[in-house]
Order: C-alpha cells, then structure tokens, then sequence
C-alpha cells in the first residue's frame, strides 16, 4: 500500500503552517482522504498535485537596439 501523509508532513513538504493545509482541505485544494483519525494525503498524488500547479518561467526574448 502506498504511503499516507499527515498534515505535519504535508506542512514539512509545502513549508506552510497547519492552519494553511486545513484551509485548502476545506476548500477543495489539494486532494486528501478523510479518515476517523484525521486527514491523510496519498504522497504520489499530493507530488503529481504539485507537480499540475508549476508555472514554467518567462520566455526569453531578444530586443534589438539599432544605433
């Protein structure tokens, strides 16, 4: 069976505070299981989450300058 997160190890991974991670479970953030002892996250999907929400960087561009 594939490992489950806990809401500290999620704070660990994303550098945020637990009120954060609670915030985006209750608004349907990031996707979790809510079990009888608390909420856990599947750590491949959590990863391929995260990995759905990079933005690539800006294009590089040339200016030509005439003199």
């Amino acid at each position: 069976m594939e490992k489950l997160l806990t809401v500290e190890q999620i704070c660990e991974i994303f550098q945020v505070s637990k009120r954060t991670v609670y915030d985006w479970v209750h608004i349907g953030y990031i996707p979790h299981y809510k079990l009888p002892k608390g909420i856990r996250f599947r750590e491949t999907v959590v990863l391929k989450w995260l990995k759905s929400r990079e933005v690539k960087g800006r294009k590089k561009y040339e200016i030509e300058i005439e003199i």
